[in-house]
């Protein structure tokens, strides 16, 4: 399948842009074919022009049809069979192994989200009757549910060229809401992306879906980005990468006439509480346990471990030896891109440079291509007194922070900024006696582990994958699992309207069996 390298507003494929760019294999620093051209302001106020249009369309499709668009967009992905794998393999330097697992991944959030899409319930439908009698003032008839917001701008992940890309988690959620997409390609994966987008919009064609429903655009310059999310017709935007582009999206989008949410997923250290007992029966095998946890994907995950907490002692010093050996053994591995290898480089010299803290471990490197992981140590009082050790260092690294009491233990955790996740490794005794620990790590964090590695989300209902700032712009929400689709929707409230004007899943025959509220009780029955 050859690709253009140009741009999809709606069904046309345009390229009136004067800037070019390539992908470049980071495996062997070479440029891959063919150029892609960034979009003109013109072609995306075409694109965002072309969703607001379809939105009034296809906010009012039957949710079966909206179901069969999110399966055909799967199986039209998985058509794409090894020349997307391969593709995505040139771009990123993944195994093929594990972009074979996050196809299917992604193949699986569409068919989950068609599937909460039949269901319905999503909609939170809540009715309360009228009290025409009652004393000393009528009630009214009111009844409630979500809608969809609107066109919802989309920026792909380098790190996750499938499940948070062009038919991602977010794409998925904001269609399955019944919003159109319009999608920023990672420059990183041009090709990938494309490929991606074909298979959407011929899904989109065949699903008999508006023109428009579905958009993506190229472009490495941050004004493409920017313009995106300051026009007039976005209503939301999904972003996962760094805290300087999330945080510079959030702000656009704050400063327009209209402000508009930025469901944005960023920095997260995800540290790591492994407790005396643990330490004492399992400390070989939690040692084993990180560095696969901190060097899985060359250490490119947004759940990667890059803070271990500890209490000092012979025990914690044995631990860390053993993790600094197991790291010696490591292969160096090549990163998706040159420049987050140069920033890795970089963050760990850095590192290295700050008084008290020191290489526990390393791995070899063996081409210029390749980053080698660290295991740094330090103490907690250099820890809480140097805020760089704090944030974020994306690549396969962590720092092992030994503690001399519960106190300190506690407060670090105190001084933690918000987090994707913590993982504590404990005993029944070791959480008995650290309740507090346990307390702060609740107001810190969206997911909370106990004795195993943050590293894999389960995608499913139950899942949370966000937390407080700057983990996630809005702790509320989640990016991976059905409540993602709710970022996407807002209430309405209709009051004493006729039942034939009313939404399906407001009437008072319950036509689509969902779960409703009604006169503040849980049931599928019709309404009387």
């Amino acid at each position: 399948m050859e690709l253009h390298g140009k741009n999809f507003l709606g069904a046309k494929i345009s390229a009136e842009g004067q800037t070019c760019f390539a992908a470049i294999n980071p495996s062997l620093n070479q440029e891959l074919a063919p150029q892609f051209i960034e979009a003109s302001p013109a072609e995306i106020d075409q694109a965002m022009a072309l969703a607001e249009t379809a939105f009034q369309i296809y906010r009012q499709q039957p949710a079966e049809k909206i179901a069969q668009f999110l399966e055909a967009m799967a199986e039209e992905i998985l058509q794409l069979g090894d020349t997307l794998v391969q593709r995505a393999h040139a771009e990123t330097a993944l195994p093929e192994a594990r972009l074979l697992g996050e196809r299917a991944r992604t193949i699986g959030q569409l068919k989950m989200f068609a599937a909460l899409v039949r269901d319905g319930s999503w909609t939170e439908a809540c009715i309360d009757r009228a009290i025409p009698d009652r004393k000393p003032l009528p009630k009214p008839d009111l009844r409630r549910k979500l809608i969809p917001l609107g066109p919802v701008v989309v920026f792909g992940a380098s790190n996750f060229p499938f499940a948070f890309s062009v038919a991602g988690g977010d794409t998925a959620s904001a269609l399955a809401a019944g919003n159109p997409v319009v999608v920023k390609a990672h420059p990183a994966h041009p090709g990938t992306s494309e490929l991606v987008a074909g298979a959407v919009l011929r899904a989109a064609k065949s699903a008999g879906m508006p023109d428009g429903v579905f958009s993506m655009v190229h472009g490495k310059s941050n004004e493409v980005s920017l313009q995106l999310v300051r026009h007039h017709a976005a209503k939301a935007v999904g972003f996962t990468g760094s805290l300087q582009g999330g945080r510079a999206l959030f702000n656009a989008a704050a400063a327009r006439p209209e402000p508009i949410p930025v469901y944005a997923e960023m920095g997260s250290t995800n540290p790591i509480f492994i407790l005396p007992s643990a330490l004492a029966k399992n400390g070989s095998s939690i040692a084993e346990g990180l560095v696969q946890s901190v060097t899985m994907g060359v250490g490119q995950f947004c759940t990667n471990p890059g803070l271990v907490f500890g209490k000092c002692g012979p025990k914690f010093d044995a631990f860390v030896e053993n993790a600094a050996r197991i790291t010696g053994s490591v292969v160096a591995g090549t990163m998706l891109t040159s420049s987050i290898s140069a920033r890795f480089r970089q963050r760990a010299q850095a590192f290295q440079e700050i008084s008290g803290v020191s290489v526990a471990g390393q791995s070899s490197r063996a081409l210029e291509t390749q980053s080698p992981a660290y295991i740094f140590s330090t103490d907690a009082k250099t820890f809480l007194g140097q805020s760089p050790l704090h944030e974020e260092m994306f690549g396969p690294s962590t720092l092992v922070v030994g503690c001399d009491s519960d106190a300190e233990l506690e407060a670090v955790a105190a001084n933690l900024a918000g987090q994707l996740t913590a993982t504590i490794f404990a005993a029944e005794d070791d959480l008995n006696n650290h309740r507090q620990l346990i307390s702060l790590l609740e107001q810190k964090v969206g997911r909370l582990l106990f004795n195993s590695f943050p590293t894999g989300v389960e995608v499913c209902p139950s899942m949370q994958h966000g937390g407080p700032y700057p983990a996630s712009t809005d702790a509320r929400s989640t990016s991976v699992g059905t409540f993602a689709i709710k970022r996407f929707a807002r209430p309405v409230c209709y009051q004493n309207f006729p039942d034939a004007a009313l939404p399906l899943e407001l009437q008072n025959k319950n036509a689509r069996n969902i779960w409703r509220l009604v006169d503040n009780q849980l049931t599928k029955a019709d309404c009387q």
